[in-house]
């Protein structure tokens, strides 16, 4: 009796396989989240510790409020992770070969 294989799956098309988390995550978030979360991997590695908003901002020349608001946007899409009322404390929650290069 022949397998059963599930609908939409092609072993010879690899029509219906999966999508790899990079993929999935480069297409999840906009090209200026992309240079944020870039941008939060380089300084913090370069510095040993997180940027602060203020930071950003001036790197990007945006005002305080649009820094914020981005933070929070990233924060809820789960790249990033923030420990409320401790400064300097983003986390990364993406590898770096899930993140675009910084422009």
């Amino acid at each position: 009796m022949p397998s059963r294989r599930s609908a939409g799956h092609s072993e010879a098309t690899g029509q219906g396989e999966t999508p790899s988390r990079a993929a999935v995550t480069a297409a999840a978030y906009t090209p200026t989240q992309g240079q944020y979360l870039a941008y939060i991997h380089y300084y913090t590695k370069v510095n040993g510790r997180a940027p602060a908003e203020a930071d950003m901002q001036r790197y990007f020349g945006v005002s305080p409020p649009s820094v914020h608001q981005m933070v929070r946007t990233l924060e809820r899409r789960r790249f990033i992770a923030r420990e409320p009322g401790r400064a300097r404390s983003i986390r990364l929650l993406l590898e770096r070969s899930e993140l675009p290069e910084l422009e």
